[in-house]
């Protein structure tokens, strides 16, 4: 054994320190030169839209929203620069007048500063991603009063949920009466002809410039009862919610979305 160690010993070591020998081929066999992306001219400060958005509120009116329930013009309250749930009716649902597949999405949005009651019902709306029916069809992102958790609620309803699925990653919710922001990367799901999924839903929330939803993917609809389902649908409209509560009514401002289907 020992005379084993000692011949094995004899023998010649790699050097450890040799360098890797350098890759064959021509480097230019991996650049890619087409097509040349669009410029585009972003917005001068963070929350301004690019060039090429759609502006969905500009602070001075409603024209690109329409009622879910009629289709008729939306009747929420527009004043220095931003506009507020109506809830004097309820179910008062507002929709994009534009139906959208995938897209990039920039909302702001701001619980009362003397916001009451608790749970559910204090600052309550919901961003739905894509509205597929009537009253909360579609896909939700949650908007609730979660400030410093001091509002107790479950966690697959907390700001910056996707509506009974999943929580956010982590909760960067300002205080009532200061703006929130949510940017958001909406990746529509698609159907086969039979109306069975081809592809899921995918989407990728900013709460205040931090992530919270990291490419997640999504069950089906958000449902308030039950497991979440898919239906087939081929483009929709982005909606917000007039939640029946009875706690003061939040507002928006600053909206503007890219379409990224084109």
């Amino acid at each position: 054994m020992l005379v084993s160690v000692w011949a094995w010993s004899q023998q010649p070591q790699a050097d450890k320190t040799q360098k890797r020998a350098a890759p064959r081929g021509n480097p230019p066999d991996t650049e890619v030169w087409q097509p040349v992306p669009a410029v585009i001219t972003p917005g001068q400060n963070y929350g301004l839209p690019p060039s090429d958005a759609v502006v969905l509120f500009d602070g001075t009116n409603l024209q690109q929203w329409v009622s879910t329930k009629d289709k008729s013009p939306a009747s929420w309250k527009v004043e220095g620069g931003v506009f507020t749930v109506d809830k004097s009716v309820r179910g008062n649902n507002i929709e994009t007048k534009q139906a959208f597949q995938d897209y990039q999405l920039h909302i702001e949005w701001r619980i009362p500063e003397k916001i009451t009651g608790e749970g559910q019902a204090r600052g309550n709306s919901g961003l739905f991603l894509a509205s597929t029916g009537g009253g909360d069809a579609g896909y939700e992102v949650q908007i609730v009063d979660t400030y410093n958790n001091e509002n107790k609620t479950y966690v697959n309803g907390s700001a910056g949920s996707l509506y009974k699925q999943l929580a956010p990653l982590v909760n960067p919710a300002r205080k009532p009466g200061e703006w929130n922001t949510y940017d958001i990367a909406w990746v529509a799901p698609t159907f086969n002809d039979d109306g069975s999924v081809k592809t899921t839903a995918r989407v990728t929330v900013f709460f205040n410039n931090v992530l919270v939803q990291n490419n997640v993917e999504l069950s089906g609809e958000t449902v308030f009862i039950g497991k979440p389902f898919y239906k087939k649908y081929e483009s929709a409209p982005i909606k917000l919610q007039a939640h029946g509560d009875p706690s003061e009514p939040i507002s928006f401002r600053n909206i503007w979305v890219r379409d990224l289907s084109k």
